[in-house]
């Protein structure tokens, strides 16, 4: 069996299963945000009862992060609903926007984008958060109502994204239906090269076999060249395999992972045991492809979806108006020391805008120095617009007031983002390339797409 067949036969307490098979599969943990968590609660309780407790108030893990730093009513609003839940159910893994939980919240346009707004437990981005707060352990299944939930895939799991319904269901019963996937088998190989990131491999994979060329399949990643990528650079593929229309992506348990759950579930006190799942020598896949880590080259996904790619030096007379980096794909600690990297002693030439994914990292980044100054100084002094709101921002649009939103049409922005569907970051008439933070960086120096290794190479 596979790596997914192998954890989902565990799942549903059988000896062996294969692609096709219809199973019920227990949940290890559920994970809703403010976007899904009302309409899921909502689903819940219209089906088990308005006094219905949910299956396992331990394996329950909400976290507010797309719609928070925004004026818009209804979307604090949605935070009441998910705190008012939380407290009914005690659940104890609710990221609060907040410290009062009898509180209420409500975004202050008057102290603007740029500087802190949230509590002491806020978490900020749910995929990113959820390995950072030891909710992801290998062998271990995790639902999310979000399409990147397959991020934690990095780890180890079978994690995926699910709608309201089933997951209104899950939080009731703590089983799910699900038709095993078959598995795309992706080799990798070598080593990245200096200006070529974990973005690149994703965008490389995805361009291969196009932005529904893994519809409901499992996009298996393993090879001699994991050992090379840390658990961020896996994160980053792993997030991305939906943007090929993949049900989940699963990388290989070795030392790195248990190096990071280990100390991540120690920090935060959450369950520190698992049994992560390992390959079969005979496993049977539906696509093979071998990924030459060291032959890969800063690659953008062009507007209007995932899957056209081009290389970056290809495009060098490509205007583009904005540059962003954020998100749980693009906004982690590594995401922005890379951004920073090309940045460094230079100045952007155009609106550039950087979100951090939690507020650890917003920690990271104004408490690591780099000579006389620290990774936020010196993004700042380059020009960039950082914020210490940590959360979804600009990656899906949002309210108009949102932090980096592109309300105006005929934009072109390059994104270090996970999807470039039109009006994905505002407007419609907007339009998105997708790259890594090194590529997006070098770009904002001339803006005109650039390969960051005539930056680097400097």
């Amino acid at each position: 069996m596979t790596l997914t067949e192998k954890l989902l036969a565990r799942a549903a307490g059988k000896a062996s299963v294969e692609a096709g098979d219809n199973i019920w599969v227990n949940a290890d943990v559920l994970m809703t945000h403010d976007v899904c968590g009302p309409g899921t609660i909502g689903v819940f309780k219209r089906e088990f009862g308005a006094e219905a407790k949910v299956w396992d108030r331990e394996r329950v893990v909400i976290i507010p992060d797309h719609y928070i730093f925004t004026a818009d009513s209804k979307s604090n609003r949605n935070v009441d609903i998910l705190r008012e839940f939380a407290r009914e159910q005690q659940l104890p893994y609710f990221y609060d926007v907040i410290d009062d939980p009898n509180g209420q919240w409500k975004f202050d346009v008057e102290k603007g984008n740029l500087k802190r707004q949230y509590g002491s437990n806020y978490a900020g981005v749910c995929h990113t958060a959820l390995p950072a707060k030891g909710h992801t352990r290998p062998g271990e299944v995790l639902f999310g109502t979000d399409s990147h939930t397959c991020m934690a895939g990095a780890f180890n799991q079978f994690a995926t994204g699910i709608g309201n319904t089933d997951a209104g269901f899950v939080m009731g019963t703590g089983k799910l239906l699900l038709k095993v996937p078959e598995t795309m088998h992706f080799r990798l190989e070598g080593k990245l090269q200096p200006g070529v990131m974990a973005k690149d491999v994703i965008l490389h994979c995805i361009g291969e076999i196009g932005f529904d060329g893994a519809t409901y399949r499992a996009m298996q990643f393993d090879g001699p060249g994991v050992a090379s990528l840390s658990m961020d650079d896996r994160m980053t593929i792993a997030n991305m395999a939906i943007e090929a229309g993949g049900k989940n992506a699963i990388f290989p348990f070795d030392s790195r992972t248990a190096e990071y759950v280990d100390a991540r579930t120690r920090l935060n006190g959450t369950r520190g045991n698992y049994e992560p799942v390992e390959p079969d020598s005979d496993q049977q896949f539906v696509y093979e492809l071998v990924v030459n880590l060291d032959k890969l080259e800063p690659t953008v996904a062009c507007h209007p979806d995932p899957g056209q790619r081009k290389k970056a030096k290809e495009m060098k007379d490509f205007k583009i108006d904005r540059a962003y980096v954020g998100s749980c794909t693009g906004g982690k600690t590594s995401d922005f020391v890379e951004f920073a990297r090309v940045l460094r002693g230079k100045k952007v030439v155009i609106d550039t805008f950087g979100v951090p994914a939690t507020p650890d990292i917003v920690r990271d980044l104004q408490g690591t120095r780099w000579g006389d100054q620290t990774i936020w100084q010196i993004l700042e002094s380059a020009g960039v617009r950082m914020t210490e709101n940590a959360g979804c921002a600009a990656c899906l649009g949002g309210p108009v007031d949102t932090f980096g939103r592109m309300n105006q049409g005929g934009l072109r922005c390059i994104s270090a983002t996970n999807r470039n569907f039109p009006g994905r970051m505002g407007s419609k008439e907007s339009e998105v390339y997708l790259a890594s933070p090194a590529t997006v960086a070098a770009t904002a120096l001339t803006g005109k797409v650039t390969d960051p290794r005539e930056i680097l190479g400097n």
